[in-house]
């Protein structure tokens, strides 16, 4: 049976939309939520390309230059409690 999980990360950005990669190919259902500002590096920025590139949802919670969808900390605690279960990385 498929889950909703939410991967839920500050500094491990890019293992994050990894794992959230491979929960699709399980045909899990993932989102990845960044609680601080997206990390300039060249893993992680890889990582939201690939996440980009199949739709997979990947949030921020810092309003900044990545292009992400923003969301405040309250409304992205009011969406996880629509998941299967919390992955905290």
């Amino acid at each position: 049976m498929a889950k909703k999980i939410a991967l839920i990360t500050r500094h491990r950005q890019a293992e994050a939309m990894r794992m959230a990669l491979g929960l699709t190919l399980l045909e899990d259902e993932a989102e990845v939520f960044i609680l601080q500002d997206l990390l300039d590096d060249d893993a992680t920025a890889n990582q939201l390309r690939q996440c980009q590139s199949v739709d997979l949802p990947v949030y921020c919670t810092a309003q900044g230059p990545a292009g992400l969808p923003y969301l405040d900390l309250a409304e992205a605690a009011q969406r996880w409690t629509q998941f299967d279960r919390l992955v905290t990385l």
